[in-house]
């Protein structure tokens, strides 16, 4: 190859990769758990969210322009993923940010986005009060007070429950949440508790709370969890010879509880918008799509990730941007509002929610949950 040849070829080369660098140039923070207690749930969500951009990169972006995420694994822990949200904001300068897994690190996190005039879309959070944080604050997944009414509810028509014992864990925004929802509901359900158990984040033994739980004679436990304790919790309980059905939150809603529990995993209920069983021709597809690329199958908490970003992308498909990020983040933010999607997790649209002040803030999701026990390692519909 003579020099003018090799000069013109490095030339096209060079060319084309300034267009693809060009094409790539929507840049998505993606603040996840991929390490530590709550990585079962953060690499699920990293799934769902690379399963979606290359979707929708493949079908010609956003008005041409590509998806680029930017991920970082946020540890499941309060400090690092306020570092996270400064690093994706401020240093990566990212259009936006999904994340992070846990209620609790939102709490800490998701103010930061808001002062920054930056969208923060939480996909696994269900605690109440995130979004009451402001108006730069989204989420796609259903709070625990819209989820665990109905999955009581179900619980006690099918499994014939007339009192329960509570077990839950009292050092994390979610669990604790989770609790205060679940006793919400059995009061306005007038279904009398019989004990009311606490346990900690990374407790391995749980026989103590479970032998009180056993003496009280219960129908039913209502646990408030999540998987990395409950799974063990259901082992233990079995153990020592309570079959009753246990009434879980959002964070049992996993197959990794099966993985956990094995043939202890029985007679769990949970309420959540998706289901791998849910035969709607969105949900087949994502299922599929999602097997053939990561040879397992998904969760609630991947296929709220691949929604989450298809949400995104329709509000963006409206969006004249103008390479200027501070004017760019608040476009999004005015147009996500109104975004409507049907996908996995079936029909979805925002609410907005009020402050503690009474004042407009951030956007709830608006969906139905789907009640499901286990049954043979498996989610079965309740209906």
């Amino acid at each position: 190859m003579n020099r003018a040849l090799s000069r013109s070829v490095v030339a096209i080369a060079a060319l084309g990769a300034a267009a693809f660098a060009q094409a790539a140039d929507i840049k998505i923070g993606v603040a996840a758990a991929l390490t530590g207690g709550a990585g079962q749930y953060g690499n699920a969500i990293r799934n769902g969210f690379q399963l979606a951009a290359e979707e929708i990169n493949g079908a010609g972006g956003v008005n041409g322009d590509k998806i680029a995420l930017v991920i970082e694994d946020e540890q499941g822990k309060k400090e690092e993923a306020i570092n996270v949200f400064k690093k994706l904001i401020f240093q990566d300068r990212v259009l936006m940010v999904f994340g992070p897994t846990l209620s609790n690190s939102a709490q800490a996190a998701d103010p930061i986005a808001q002062a920054a005039k930056t969208v923060a879309f939480g996909t696994s959070n269900t605690a109440d009060g995130i979004t009451s944080i402001g108006n730069f604050v989204f989420r796609n997944s259903v709070t625990e007070a819209d989820v665990l009414p109905a999955t009581i509810k179900m619980a006690a028509q099918k499994a014939g429950v007339k009192n329960v014992a509570v077990l839950y864990g009292n050092d994390d925004v979610f669990t604790k949440s989770g609790y205060d929802n679940f006793k919400k509901a059995l009061e306005d359900l007038k279904i009398p508790v019989t004990t009311t158990e606490t346990f900690a984040k990374g407790d391995v033994d749980f026989k103590a709370q479970l032998t009180k739980i056993k003496a009280s004679n219960p129908d039913a436990i209502v646990l408030s969890a999540l998987v990395a304790e409950g799974g063990p919790i259901m082992v233990q309980a079995r153990q020592l010879g309570i079959e009753v059905p246990i009434i879980g939150g959002n964070g049992m809603n996993s197959p990794r509880v099966f993985e956990l529990a094995k043939d202890k995993s029985d007679k769990l209920w949970v309420g959540s918008p998706w289901s791998s069983n849910n035969d709607t021709p969105a949900n087949t597809k994502f299922i599929a799509a999602y097997k053939a690329k990561y040879n397992a199958a998904p969760d609630q908490f991947a296929a709220q990730a691949y929604d989450a970003l298809y949400i995104v992308t329709s509000a963006m498909k409206g969006v004249k941007f103008t390479g200027k990020l501070e004017a760019d983040r608040l476009a999004l933010r005015d147009a996500l509002p109104t975004a409507k999607h049907t996908g996995a997790t079936g029909a979805f649209q925002f609410a907005q929610v009020k402050d503690k002040a009474g004042k407009p803030a951030g956007y709830d999701a608006v969906q139905t949950p789907i009640v499901m026990v286990t049954r043979g390692n498996a989610y079965v519909i309740e209906k």
